[in-house]
C-alpha cells in the first residue's frame, strides 16, 4: 500500500492517528510514501521507525515526535519577538505586524523543527535501510516548480524545506538552491506515485477541506485562506490530469501510452480529515496544543479504523473514492468553463506527444 500525505501544519496530528492505526494492523504494508510538509514529517517518523525495529519502532516514533512538537510549542516564530507576538494578538494591529518578514523578526533564522528532527531522526539509517520508498516535496523558490527528493536524498534539509513557510521562515538552501513548502507545488505528489510504484493502491490522507464557507476579513484569516487555497491546488491539478488521462484510456481520445499507462489503471482511496478540521479555526494548523493534537490524532486512528472495515477486501481490486466527484465535484462546479476544457485538451495534446516519444 502507497500512502498520499497532505500537509496541514498541527492537522499533521490526524496523519499521524491514521498512521498509528495502519502500522497496527499485521496484514497492512507499507511500500511507497509521498509527503509534504506536516506530511513528510509524518514520513520520516515512519520510515525512521521501520528502519530501526519495524511497525512498533514506527509507531513510538511518531510519537516521540509529534510530543516533542508539542513542547517545542512555537512553529509561529512571531512568538520569538515578544514585541511582535503582542502585535499579532491584537485584532487591530495584526496587520501592522504581517509587515514583518522572518529576516526581520527572525534575522538568526532559528527554526526549533531543526532541532527536533536532528534528535528524533537517524536520517543516515533511513537513507540506507528504510523498506520503505519516500518522495518528499518541497517548491524551488526561484521558478515555483516542485522538487521531489528521494529517500537516499533525504536530510533534515529536506524536511525542513518541505515544511518551510516564507511568511515564518527563512527560505531553506539545499546544494545552493533556495526552497519554500512543497504544499505550493505538490501537495502531495501522487502522479508520481501512480507512474513509478510497483504497488498499484494508494490511500490519500487529505487534511485540507476543499470547501470553507464564510468570508475571511482579517488579514491574518485572509493570509491563512490564501494558503489554503494555494495548498489545495496542486492536488486538483494532478487529479484533473489523472482523470484527463482516464478519459484517454477509455478511448475518446485514444489511450495513452508509456507511463501515462499506469496511472490509468491505479487504484485510489482517501481518508479526510475535512469533517474534523472544517469547524477549526484557520488558525488552529499553527497551535500546538497537545489537547488538539490529541483530538486530531483520535480523530485520525477512528477514520482509518472507519476505512478498514469498509475498505480492506477492495485493497489491491479496486477504488473506493470518485477522485473526479470529490475532487472536481462537477455538480457544484457545472459545466467545465471554455477554459477549463482548453487546459485539458492542452493536457491531452501533451499526452498524445508523449506516447509518440515513448513508442
Amino acid at each position: 500500500m502507497n500512502l498520499a500525505l497532505q500537509g496541514g501544519g498541527a492537522h499533521g496530528a490526524f496523519t499521524w492517528g491514521v498512521l498509528d492505526r495502519l502500522l497496527e494492523d499485521d496484514e497492512l504494508e507499507i511500500n511507497w510514501v509521498s509527503a509534504t510538509s506536516a506530511g513528510a514529517v509524518n514520513a520520516v517518523a515512519v520510515a525512521s521507525g521501520l528502519s530501526e525495529g519495524g511497525k512498533t519502532s514506527a509507531r513510538n516514533k511518531l510519537r516521540s515526535v509529534w510530543e516533542a512538537v508539542h513542547k517545542a510549542g512555537v512553529p509561529d516564530l512571531m512568538r520569538l519577538n515578544p514585541f511582535l507576538y503582542s502585535l499579532s494578538r491584537a485584532p487591530h494591529m495584526a496587520q501592522m505586524a504581517s509587515l514583518w518578514s522572518p529576516y526581520e523578526f527572525n534575522p538568526l533564522g532559528f527554526d526549533p523543527l531543526r532541532r527536533l528532527l536532528s534528535d528524533s531522526i537517524d536520517f543516515e539509517k533511513l537513507r540506507s535501510s528504510s523498506p520503505i520508498e519516500l518522495l518528499i516535496a518541497a517548491t524551488e523558490v526561484s521558478n515555483g516548480r516542485a522538487r521531489i527528493f528521494r529517500r537516499h536524498e533525504i536530510t533534515v534539509d529536506t524536511v525542513l524545506a518541505s515544511a518551510c513557510l516564507p511568511t515564518l521562515h527563512h527560505a531553506v538552501e539545499i546544494d545552493g538552491v533556495a526552497y519554500w513548502d512543497g504544499g505550493f507545488s505538490s501537495n502531495p505528489d501522487i502522479k508520481t506515485l501512480a507512474m513509478e510504484s510497483p504497488v498499484e493502491d494508494t490511500i490519500i490522507v487529505q487534511l485540507s477541506p476543499l470547501v470553507r464557507e464564510g468570508l475571511p476579513t482579517g488579514v491574518r484569516e485572509i493570509g491563512l485562506h490564501v494558503n489554503r487555497l494555494a495548498f489545495n491546488a496542486p492536488l486538483v491539478r494532478e487529479i484533473e490530469l489523472i482523470e484527463t488521462v482516464r478519459e484517454c484510456q477509455q478511448g475518446r481520445f485514444g489511450g495513452p501510452r508509456g507511463p501515462y499507462a499506469r496511472m490509468a489503471t491505479h487504484r485510489f482511496h482517501l481518508i479526510e480529515a475535512g469533517r474534523h478540521t472544517a469547524s477549526l479555526s484557520p488558525e488552529s494548523t499553527m497551535k500546538t496544543d497537545w489537547s488538539l493534537l490529541s483530538q486530531l490524532f483520535g480523530a485520525g486512528r477512528d477514520e482509518a479504523e472507519k476505512w478498514l472495515g469498509r475498505h480492506r477486501s477492495s485493497i489491491g481490486r479496486r477504488s473506493t473514492v470518485d477522485l473526479k466527484e470529490h475532487f472536481l465535484n462537477p455538480e457544484r462546479e457545472g459545466d467545465a468553463s471554455a477554459e477549463t476544457a482548453g487546459k485539458r485538451g492542452s493536457v491531452k495534446a501533451k499526452l498524445s506527444a508523449a506516447a509518440d516519444v515513448t513508442d
